[in-house]
């Protein structure tokens, strides 16, 4: 079973991550080479234009893509 993630890749979807404190996947970017889940970190604790802390963690914006999973709907 696959799931669904939203990439943050605002200023507004962290601080909403932060406000929820949900569970942030860190995944490491390289280029040309498939994506590799760095961290199943934890909440978003501070962000600026360059980086963002995660699970006592920092990490580059530019070199890494933070992601929260979205649940499935229910069918009804």
């Amino acid at each position: 079973m696959k799931s669904t993630y939203k990439v943050l890749t605002s200023d507004a979807d962290l601080f909403a991550a932060a406000l929820s404190q949900v569970k942030v996947y860190v995944v490491q970017l390289i280029e040309g080479k498939p994506h590799v889940i760095a961290d199943y970190a934890g909440p978003v604790q501070r962000w600026t234009p360059d980086d963002v802390l995660v699970a006592g963690m920092c990490y580059s914006r530019d070199g890494f893509e933070f992601r929260v999973r979205v649940p499935k709907k229910q069918e009804e």
